[in-house]
């Protein structure tokens, strides 16, 4: 390992967090870092961190599709109308996360999308807002260089946390800043890096 870095089987050096499990290292190089402005899909990657927390994203990411189909694919409205009923559905269904309490604050959280879909026209021109200055960022992403949390996350964690959405901690938020986009925290060196970089490069951002 180099700064993080691991070789693969496929002789491309990348990221060492995937463990090069197929579904992980797919995740790692398909999905992870590349900007999105779904207001679906991110609302479903705040969610899925949410349920992330005390648990690895594997296992969540193991359970995304039993996710998408308990929530009815993360559809903001659609979970924002779900009732007692639908709770008890989700706490008694095995293919996800049956934690009473996260489940309660993903339909709360649709209520608080939709007021920012409102205040802002969209989820997307909400986060893209917060995007870290290069002044934020490591001059060289190591693993070491890596934080847990950064100034940008804590503040959107207490902006969202004061507008009413729950289990969105700093931490909880960055890594949903990395998953997304925001921040291209692929390691100097990692195959996917400079894809990214370009992609972003050339992403228009919502205004």
């Amino acid at each position: 390992m180099n700064d993080g870095l691991v070789e693969r089987p496929d002789g491309k050096q990348s990221c060492w967090w995937h463990g090069d499990l197929d579904e992980y290292r797919i995740y790692h190089d398909t999905e992870w870092g590349r900007p999105v402005i779904d207001d679906t899909r991110l609302f479903e990657k705040v969610c899925l961190e949410g349920f992330q927390s005390g648990l690895s994203w594997l296992t969540i990411l193991r359970k995304r599709e039993g996710f998408r189909a308990a929530f009815a694919g993360f559809d903001i409205d659609k979970v924002a109308a779900f009732t007692d009923a639908d709770i008890e559905r989700c706490v008694n269904d095995a293919s996800i996360v049956r934690h009473r309490g996260k489940i309660k604050s993903t339909i709360n959280n649709a209520k608080r999308a939709q007021e920012l879909q409102k205040e802002f026209g969209s989820l997307a021109t909400y986060f893209w807002a917060f995007e870290p200055s290069s002044q934020e960022r490591p001059a060289k992403v190591t693993k070491d260089a890596i934080p847990g949390f950064t100034e940008t996350s804590t503040k959107i964690s207490k902006d969202l946390k004061k507008r009413g959405w729950s289990f969105v901690g700093p931490t909880t938020v960055y890594a949903f800043m990395q998953a997304m986009g925001l921040v291209n925290d692929h390691l100097e060196g990692c195959c996917c890096r400079q894809e990214i970089e370009e992609i972003r490069n050339d992403f228009k951002r919502p205004i």
